[in-house]
């Protein structure tokens, strides 16, 4: 009876299977509950996030339907980009529908699945939500020519973007970690695009804040992780914010973190590496 008690329990474990595992950055395990306390004392969280994982995603709007529960919010994502600002605040407010929100807005291929929940719920409990991405298209200038370009553009464009001059450092790990997995390819204009996107996101999120309010901010974790990317040009900006940052490791288990992960994020969402994508 007892191997007969012993074999159901061991088919019962090797059938429990999380889809996710929260920790600290020291690599400890840590609740939701717990994760949402944190999240809820901070004035900035940047929600890094792997665009094609469904379970951060879930967990996204779960989190931010849950903080909005308990405090005033105000959301904003990469995933937006700052002249799609007007029909965004018009899909939200009700002035637009959905077919011309999507014909006007330069929208993600999987914005169906990944992101009209969020938009959506921003809409039903009327949640600020900032397009905080500069033009994808002037990142792509900054890659070819480096950050001069962008002086020879229109006030209207630039004020789509981080003032100008935009502050740099090449020497970040970030940056640089950008430049050694191309083998150099990219030349030192690649991290130049990614920190204008950085700068940009930081600087849309600081102009929006509202006081006594959490802003929650949704963004690739490469654009914050080991605090770098938005998170350093927001302590440029202004060093007293409370910032927690959010990022997602893929692993074989996720009983444990692995060494390499610590202290990527305060709050790190490990995932199995079999999770099915959305793309």
């Amino acid at each position: 009876m007892y191997l007969l008690l012993l074999a159901f329990a061991n088919q019962g474990y090797s059938q429990h299977k999380p889809a996710y595992k929260l920790f600290n950055s020291k690599g400890k395990k840590l609740s939701y509950k717990k994760m949402i306390r944190q999240m809820s004392a901070a004035d900035i969280v940047l929600f890094g996030e792997h665009h094609d994982n469904p379970i951060v995603h879930w967990l996204q709007f779960e989190t931010t339907k849950e903080l909005a529960d308990r405090q005033p919010v105000v959301l904003g994502a990469e995933m937006f980009e700052a002249d799609d600002q007007p029909h965004l605040t018009a899909y939200l407010k009700g002035s637009i529908d959905q077919s011309a929100f999507d014909t006007l807005a330069r929208l993600w291929p999987n914005y169906k699945t990944d992101y009209k929940p969020l938009v959506d719920l921003a809409k039903q409990q009327a949640l600020p939500l900032i397009a905080t991405n500069i033009p994808r298209r002037y990142a792509r200038k900054v890659y070819r020519k480096g950050f001069e370009v962008l002086q020879s553009l229109s006030d209207t464009e630039k004020s789509w973007m981080a003032p100008l001059p935009i502050p740099y450092d090449a020497s970040l790990p970030g940056y640089q970690q950008m430049i050694h997995m191309m083998g150099g390819h990219g030349g030192e204009n690649l991290p130049k695009a990614q920190a204008v996107k950085d700068a940009t996101m930081a600087y849309f999120i600081l102009k929006n804040r509202q006081k006594n309010t959490l802003f929650l901010h949704y963004n690739g974790s490469r654009h914050s992780d080991n605090r770098e990317g938005i998170y350093w040009y927001l302590k440029q900006a202004n060093p007293t914010l409370k910032i927690l940052t959010v990022s997602v490791v893929s692993q074989r288990k996720i009983s444990r973190l692995t060494e390499e992960s610590h202290q990527q994020a305060d709050v790190i969402i490990a995932i199995p590496e079999t999770m099915t994508k959305t793309y």
